[in-house]
């Protein structure tokens, strides 16, 4: 089937990519080249204004030659690194790794080049410049990313994507490219196996051809991507052929492999006789329950314990005005390795919630995991905003300082949760749970159950300290946000 209907083209044409993805290399090198020349600028202006490294010889005139120079040179060395690939934009450390080792090559070249040549440069505006313009050129990278997944949430500057595989391989693609709408990737159709006879699969995207006829059904579609998922190709001279048929269309080919929910830090690809392997390292879980990360949170709760006392005192004072209760709620939650441990929070609801609950059970249809719902009855004045900032759950801190929890971690669930688990979702006992995790900076109780045991697992399986740093990082925004608290 090779030629699509018209209902069919209907669909396709409705979902038409963006054509300003071709200029975002040339936004890049503008707003690289807007960073190369202020930091040249400013490094000029502070090694004339703060004498840094002054010495009696006049070296004011060599920065006039070296400046312009630098600037070329050091664009043309970013250049040359690849951080101009269309592919890099969007997604992936690649982008950011490549405009650092080329700033520290540019450095290196520089210093190099002047000591051989003889030629007198100023230290002060070799520091400068590379000190300041390093951090300068992530920053703007940085921001240029958050923009274009500002535009893809939105539904612009995404890409045209086909799927070809069997339906299940499809779906699981199609999940994953719609769960992470900032990726800019939208599904407009699929490809099935000859012998799949079926309109569309069940997540509702609809098949346009068959995985043999690849070729020709994306040159019809105008699709700029196309997603090689399992089952989609018998052999692999059909995919090398495919690929073959598919350079001369601007279009990018890309290897779905059956693996999701794996960090790019834990999958090398190593070629061998031609076959490229993909070899995926351990599950990450033990390391985080090294001393290291242990270290880590010691000093950091008796830090925050410390800096936050204030908190704290005023937090304690209106829960116990509210209406002369205790102020601090303890409750069994279960930790490492299944071990039973009590939470401290402050108190936020009435003190006959767990009478209550049974009652609100029935009336919202609760049927297992963990129950929230908004305007909750048995929340108490002070507990309103104490439970939108997290404020609650700061005493928690006490129970990372004697390990019951860390800092970041899976949530800790209630018992009841884990007698009902499945057996992948018992993984998440396998490190202390967490003051805040994924699951809080990803929509808190916005999340579905399913979607947040998916990202304890994940977390779980691929953990790393820069990855604890950067949750502690974007947890100060989901709190401040308030998106998901209830």
């Amino acid at each position: 089937m090779t030629v699509l209907s018209d209902q069919q083209m209907q669909r396709v044409v409705t979902a038409s990519p963006s054509r300003a993805l071709r200029y975002l290399p040339a936004t890049a090198l503008v707003i690289d080249l807007a960073v190369v020349t202020a930091v040249t600028g400013l490094a000029t202006f502070g090694r004339e204004r703060f004498g840094l490294f002054d010495n009696p010889t006049d070296v004011s005139g060599s920065l006039g030659v070296v400046g312009p120079l630098m600037v070329v040179g050091w664009l043309l060395t970013i250049a040359l690194s690849g951080a101009y690939e269309k592919s890099l934009f969007g997604a992936g450390p690649d982008e950011f790794k490549r405009v650092f080792n080329a700033t520290l090559a540019t450095a290196g070249l520089l210093g190099v080049g002047c000591y051989l040549a003889s030629f007198e440069l100023s230290r002060g505006f070799f520091l400068l410049a590379f000190l300041l313009g390093a951090p300068a050129l992530l920053c703007g990278r940085f921001a240029l990313r958050r923009t274009l997944h500002t535009a893809r949430r939105r539904g612009v500057l995404r890409h045209r994507v086909l799927i070809a595989g069997s339906p299940s391989h499809i779906d699981e693609v199609a999940g994953v490219l719609r769960r992470e709408p900032w990726l800019g990737y939208q599904v407009v159709g699929c490809l099935t196996p000859a012998h799949d006879l079926s309109e569309e699969t069940q997540l509702g995207v609809p098949v346009l051809g068959n995985s043999d006829d690849a070729t020709s059904v994306v040159v019809a579609s105008g699709a700029d991507v196309i997603f090689f998922a399992g089952g989609a190709l018998s052999s692999a001279n059909q995919m090398r052929q495919v690929v073959w048929d598919l350079e001369h269309h601007d279009v990018q080919v890309v290897v779905a492999p059956n693996v999701t929910d794996i960090s790019s830090e834990r999958v090398n690809v190593r070629p061998v006789g031609g076959l490229p392997l993909m070899h995926i390292d351990p599950p990450a879980w033990s390391d985080a329950s090294r001393w290291g990360k242990r270290s880590f949170d010691v000093v950091g709760s008796a830090l925050l314990l410390l800096a936050l006392s204030p908190l704290f005192a005023l937090a304690a004072l209106q829960v116990k005005l509210a209406d002369k209760g205790p102020v601090l709620f303890r409750q069994t939650r279960i930790g490492r390795d299944g071990h039973e441990f009590s939470c401290l929070k402050f108190r936020t609801m009435v003190t006959n919630a767990e009478e209550i609950l049974k009652q609100l059970h029935e009336e919202q249809g609760y049927d297992g995991g963990l129950f929230k719902m908004k305007d909750d009855p048995r929340i108490t004045k002070p507990g309103k905003w104490m439970r939108r900032l997290s404020v609650d759950e700061l005493p928690q801190l006490v129970n990372v300082l004697r390990g019951d929890m860390s800092l970041v971690g899976p949530r800790p669930p209630l018992p009841i949760e884990v007698a009902g688990y499945a057996p992948d979702a018992a993984r998440r006992l396998h490190v202390r749970p967490g003051l805040t995790g994924l699951w809080q900076v990803s929509g808190r109780s916005d999340l579905s159950w399913s979607e947040a045991i998916r990202l304890d697992l994940y977390y779980v399986d691929n953990w790393s300290m820069l990855q604890d740093l950067s949750i502690l990082a974007r947890t100060v925004s989901a709190v401040f946000s308030s998106r998901g608290a209830y």
